[in-house]
Parts: structure tokens; C-alpha cells; sequence
């Protein structure tokens, strides 16, 4: 089981990686530490394009990853395809509830399951203009999984994925200017953030409610994201805020 100070670590370490062989070892390294036995961060494409920007760093065990290429499972994945209804993690288990299961997505589960693939955990990845990915972590086929710590798994999930897109960008690329919030702006994704509402935020800094979900509105903007939930995980990611904003010091 990991705590706040793995996660920081994982963070910073994710955040300076400078090649996909550096990140694979440091998520292979916490994935372990998490009690889980395998990773993949992926979007869900055929990774044999020719531009080679797709992300693509996957610990499944070897004959797992063949019935996935042989099937070619891109897209048509029902974890992946359950990752698009949601903006958040969720357990593998629920995929059921998530999208009607054909009898080809029970097969490829089944199939899942007999290569020794047990529950796991699945946060998408969602980027507007970008090809839909993920993050997963699974148990080994007879492990228990400790729910308790899935919120810091989220957080995990979101920095990998965050740092192999970056490290993915093709030589040579413009580089995007990280976005600048105003100090307002900035306050208000750290109480997003802490799970407040616009209403309680709002009573906090002692502003209308409508001022709040403007400034909410125009820092997801700034982001590109759409999500309450993405745009406190990209103000992390880029410095904007830090943990100490999010839990006190």
C-alpha cells in the first residue's frame, strides 16, 4: 500500500523522466508497491502508425499481449470502451455496469482471466483533439485488491499517462506553453481540488457563486479540458498547484 509521500515521489519522478525507459521503470517500480502486478499506459489506436506518437508502455504478461495484437483490441476493448463513459477510475469488476457486454468482450475477459489477469483498476484518459488512452493496473488472478487506496491509484494513473505524452511528442514539436492562471483562478482549483463545490467555495473566499464557476469555466479553458476533476490533475501536474494547496502543509 502506497501514501501521500509515494505519490509525490512518483510525481516528481514521472515529471522530470526524460525517456519512456525511465518512466516504465519508475511506474513498474510503484505499480509493485501498490499490489498490483502489471501496468499499461496506452491510447487506444493501433501503436504501429507511422508517426510513432501513440502511447504504448504495457507490463501484461507476454501471452496476454499476444491475443491482444492478434485480436487487434485497440479500440474495441471492453476496459477501453467502458473508459469512455467515465472521467474518473474504476474497478474492472463494474465494467458491466458501465457498457452492455457482448459475448466477444465476456470472451476477451475470459481470455484475460486464463493468462492470469485478476481484477484491476482503470483510469482514462481523456484530451480533447487527442486520441482516447488510459491507464490500468492489474492483479495478479488470485490477489486481493485494497479499495482503499484507489483515490492515490487515480492520481498514479493521471501523472503516467500525463508524463508519457509529453515524453511521446515527436522531435521537433512546438511545445505547448504551459497555461498561466491568475492567483483567483488558482485559488479555486485548489478547493476543487480539496472536493469542494462552486457554493462552498464561493462562502470561503467570500464571492458570488456565479464568480466562482467563471473562474472554474476560464481555467478549464486555458486547459483545454472539460472536466472539474482533469483540470485540478493538469494544475498539479503543471505546478500550479501543490499537494500542500490540496491538504495543507
Amino acid at each position: 500500500m502506497i501514501g501521500l509521500a509515494d505519490v509525490q515521489s512518483f510525481c516528481a519522478t514521472a515529471s522530470a523522466a526524460t525517456t519512456s525507459a525511465i518512466l516504465f521503470n519508475a511506474v513498474q517500480d510503484i505499480t509493485a508497491r501498490m499490489g498490483f502486478r502489471h501496468f499499461a499506459l496506452v491510447h487506444h489506436i493501433d501503436v504501429r502508425g507511422p508517426d510513432g506518437t501513440a502511447v504504448r508502455l504495457v507490463d501484461y504478461p507476454r501471452e496476454w499481449v499476444d491475443v491482444f495484437e492478434e485480436r487487434r483490441l485497440y479500440a474495441s476493448d471492453p476496459i477501453h470502451r467502458a473508459s469512455q463513459k467515465t472521467s474518473i477510475g474504476f474497478l474492472w469488476a463494474h465494467v458491466d455496469r458501465m457498457i452492455s457486454l457482448t459475448a466477444r468482450d465476456r470472451a476477451v475477459l475470459a481470455a484475460a482471466r486464463d493468462v492470469g489477469i485478476g481484477e484491476g483498476f482503470t483510469i482514462p484518459a481523456h484530451i480533447p483533439g487527442e486520441v482516447n488512452g488510459s491507464c490500468s493496473f492489474a492483479m495478479g488472478a488470485n490477489d486481493e485488491l485494497d479499495k482503499d487506496q484507489l483515490p492515490l491509484v487515480q492520481l498514479v494513473g493521471n501523472f503516467a499517462f500525463e508524463a508519457a505524452r509529453r515524453i511521446n511528442r515527436p522531435v521537433g514539436a512546438t511545445q505547448v506553453p504551459t497555461p498561466h492562471l491568475t492567483d483567483r483562478q488558482v485559488e479555486c482549483v485548489a478547493l476543487v481540488a480539496r472536493g469542494k463545490t462552486d457554493w462552498e467555495i464561493a462562502r470561503i473566499l467570500g464571492v458570488g457563486s456565479e464568480t466562482v464557476t467563471q473562474h472554474l469555466k476560464d481555467a478549464r479553458d486555458r486547459y483545454g479540458v472539460t472536466k472539474r476533476t482533469m483540470l485540478a490533475i493538469r494544475a498539479l501536474f503543471d505546478g500550479a498547484i501543490s499537494f500542500t494547496d490540496i491538504l495543507g502543509s
